[in-house]
């Protein structure tokens, strides 16, 4: 075979890759700034809660006043600057919250007196639409974690992701505590 193929075939084989290495790194950049968007989609309704909560906490505190360590646990857990946290802070930190959330409705469950209370009737359905958007986000960013580390291990693009430190997330799980049933009648 003459040299000139042979080089032709070489330049061919080596373009198709770098062709191959460019497609899939464009690939995940584009799944991490999904990851990205996903994240401060979720973001956005974590803080909300995050604001609504000390107000629900001040309104069922002055009906369960001896109620003060559920209290004390969601005033602590707000302590800290939301906007400084990480993303696996802002996520271990909401579902600390969600548990302690949790807690609190139950306590507001055993006073007729505030459930009737107009102030924590807007409040809790405040926070009925915002768990929901939650809920929502949440599947959106989890759905975007999904196709990025999908493309990060599977062959070939995990040699390509390797490369250029892309590396697998953490899905937004909710911890075993969250997952028990917590009865709240109004």
């Amino acid at each position: 075979m003459p040299a000139g193929i042979i080089v032709t075939i070489i330049v061919v084989v080596v373009f198709l890759i770098l062709v191959g290495v460019i497609s899939t790194y464009n690939a995940l950049v584009r799944l991490r700034n999904q990851v990205d968007e996903a994240f401060a989609t979720m973001d956005v309704y974590l803080k909300k809660r995050w604001d609504l909560v000390p107000n629900l906490v001040e309104v069922v505190k002055a009906y369960a006043k001896h109620e003060v360590e559920t209290f004390s646990e969601i005033v602590n857990l707000r302590k800290s600057s939301y906007n400084r946290m990480s993303q696996e802070e802002k996520i271990s930190a909401n579902n600390q919250l969600t548990q302690d959330l949790s807690h609190l409705l139950a306590i507001a469950e055993a006073y007729p007196e505030l459930r009737s209370n107009e102030n924590f009737l807007d409040l809790n359905s405040q926070l009925s639409s915002i768990e929901n958007d939650i809920a929502n986000a949440r599947k959106f960013y989890n759905g975007a974690v999904k196709e990025m580390n999908n493309k990060t291990q599977v062959f070939p693009s995990n040699i390509v992701a390797g490369m250029f430190g892309f590396e697998k997330l953490e899905m937004f799980k909710i911890s075993d505590s969250q997952k028990e049933n917590v009865k709240v009648k109004f």
